[in-house]
C-alpha cells in the first residue's frame, strides 16, 4: 500500500483558506497567516508576502479583509471591503 500525498504551495494554501472562509463577515489576515504557517511550517514567505497572497486572493473571491497584522510602525488594523 502506498500513499500519496500532494505538495501544497504557499499560493494554494491562501487561495484554500480564503474560500474557507468565504461566508465568514470578514477574513483575518492575522488569522489566516497564523493557519497557513501551521500548514505549510517550512513557508519561507515573510507576512508580508503572506498578506498580499491572502488579499489578492480574497479580492478575486470577493471575501472583505481585515487587515489586522501588528506592524512595527503601529499603524492600526483596517477592515477592507
Amino acid at each position: 500500500m502506498t500513499n500519496t500525498f500532494h505538495t501544497i504551495t504557499v499560493e494554494k494554501a491562501a487561495e484554500a483558506y480564503v474560500l474557507s472562509r468565504g461566508k465568514a463577515h470578514f477574513l483575518s489576515i492575522a488569522q489566516a497567516i497564523r493557519a497557513i504557517r501551521t500548514l505549510v511550517p517550512a513557508c519561507k514567505a515573510t507576512d508580508r508576502e503572506l498578506e498580499e497572497l491572502l488579499a489578492a486572493a480574497s479580492i478575486v473571491h470577493g471575501v472583505p479583509i481585515a487587515f489586522d497584522v501588528k506592524t512595527a510602525d503601529g499603524v492600526e488594523p483596517r477592515l477592507h471591503s
